[in-house]
């Protein structure tokens, strides 16, 4: 079992940045691929960025050039950061963990609660 909580949301202007955070606790950490998924209102959660339990990432393609995803082992968490934000980042983002470094939500056994982002003037 690994609990996930996230932080770190909030309000930021278009073109500002945004770090957030996911603490994770209970199982090993270190053995579970990590990941951020978004969810904005109306539409599916959708992918946006992961690190393998090795330290690889990989990205969706919306976040190539602008999001960056690390973790550090030695506090069990791992950080989303987000900048040139755009109001179509608006969104509750969740962390999740699995065993498996896929794209899609289904793969991920543990998720936090999310943290709403709101990219707004």
């Amino acid at each position: 079992q690994v609990q996930l909580v996230e932080s770190g949301g909030g309000l930021v202007q278009p073109g500002g940045s945004l770090r957030l955070s996911c603490a994770a606790s209970g199982d090993t950490f270190s053995s579970y691929d990590m990941a951020w998924f978004r969810q904005a209102p109306g539409k599916e959660r959708e992918f946006v960025v992961g690190v393998t339990w090795s330290g690889s990432e990989y990205y969706a393609d919306s976040a190539k050039g602008r999001f960056s995803i690390s973790r550090d082992y030695t506090k069990g968490t791992v950080y989303l950061q987000m900048d040139s934000l755009k109001a179509e980042d608006t969104a509750v983002y969740y962390c999740a963990a699995g065993t498996v470094a896929a794209k899609t939500p289904q793969e991920y056994d543990y998720w936090g609660q999310g943290t709403q982002v709101t990219v707004s003037s």
